[in-house]
């Protein structure tokens, strides 16, 4: 099923990204773009399965996304090697175990580069006081190999054994930073191209004057790594969980220039036309940024119209998208008042069709 991922082909498919991507630009004049290639195996920080219950057998399964069909996954080669070696762990441990196998549809895997794990475990059963004793050994024993913690999830149910995070270190040019991951949050699954990307947007950012505004900031991926490259920052996210890890990992990273206030991109568009008034705004005084600098790094669906509107404010614009398709129909709308200085091609995906680009903009 692994056969497209092969090491050895990897330049050719990273390759043919780059000529789509520039035949897919081509109505722009882009720069000459960076390319940021992925180690070719073991990226993936992140991994989820099914489990597959045959008897007395127990395996891992995944579906083709083409045919539906499913197949038996003994090892995943992109994704970690500590993932493939807990993958391996986990079920010979848990074969014989009636407590822990029974009903159990599907495991989560979360990784780190600095060697955490956190293992989420989902049933078709409610989890007695019996399931959390034995998952507690469970993760005694899955300890030999990793710090790793255990999450139980059922119907309205979650179990923590012993806590529902894992704390990664990445390195930014000379620098590390921390950040806290937490289950089921959004994280960037491939950690080494996640660095470069910190370090790409990071070095386009030196000597910037004014303030950097981030929309959807997560858990401040790229707000704590920019942060010294401004005299302030704001960062705005939906996700209450999203949220909490930020001002936690602004804190572990001893950071003091970064706000970050809970609301959607329309709704802090809204708070700076004046349009409507937010409880959660009080304290911040929005007329008071230098408004020079504005980071985006949206869903897949891209940026709304009134969120172009609301960027094209700004002097320069750090884009970071995760569909080349509507990062091109935002783009047609955002060089009407800014040129493209930087392109950049990072491949967090190798041996598929998807492809993470950036974007630098400054005014005309």
């Amino acid at each position: 099923m692994f056969s497209h991922i092969h090491p050895d082909n990897y330049d050719a498919q990273l390759s043919k990204k780059q000529q789509d991507m520039a035949e897919l630009f081509s109505d722009f004049a882009l720069p000459p773009a960076d390319l940021y290639p992925s180690a070719p195996l073991n990226y993936r920080q992140r991994a989820e399965f099914r489990v597959w219950h045959d008897g007395d057998d127990l395996y891992y399964i995944m579906f083709d996304s083409k045919t539906k069909e499913k197949f038996r996954v003994d090892d995943f080669p992109v994704a970690s090697e500590l993932i493939n070696k807990a993958m391996k762990a986990l079920l010979t441990a848990i074969k014989g175990h009636k407590e822990l196998r029974f009903k159990l549809f599907q495991v989560d895997f979360l990784s780190t580069l600095s060697g955490e794990l956190l293992i989420s475990m989902l049933y078709h059963k409610p989890l007695e006081d019996n399931w959390q004793i034995e998952a507690e050994k469970l993760k005694a024993q899955l300890s030999t190999i990793a710090p790793v913690d255990i999450i139980g999830r059922a119907k309205k149910q979650k179990i923590i054994v012993d806590k529902d995070y894992v704390m990664e270190s990445l390195q930014v040019g000379e620098k590390t930073f921390v950040y806290q991951q937490v289950e089921n949050s959004f994280t960037q699954p491939n950690a080494g191209v996640n660095e470069q990307m910190l370090l790409w947007a990071q070095q386009a950012t030196i000597n910037s004057s004014g303030d950097l505004i981030e929309l959807y900031c997560g858990n401040g991926n790229f707000s704590i790594a920019l942060a010294e490259n401004f005299e302030r920052v704001l960062g705005t996210e939906i996700s209450k969980t999203s949220v909490r890890s930020a001002q936690i990992n602004i804190s572990k990273n001893n950071i003091d220039n970064i706000d970050i206030v809970r609301m959607s991109s329309e709704e802090f568009s809204q708070a700076m036309n004046g349009e409507r008034k937010f409880r959660r705004l009080e304290g911040f005084d929005l007329t008071a940024y230098n408004y020079d600098t504005v980071l985006v790094d949206p869903p897949r669906a891209g940026l709304d119209k009134d969120s172009v509107e609301l960027v094209s404010r700004f002097n320069k614009i750090i884009y970071i998208s995760c569909n080349p398709e509507t990062l091109k129909d935002n783009l047609a709308l955002l060089v009407k008042t800014h040129k493209i200085d930087k392109f950049a091609l990072f491949d967090q995906f190798p041996y598929t069709h998807h492809v993470e680009t950036g974007v630098i903009l400054t005014r005309k």
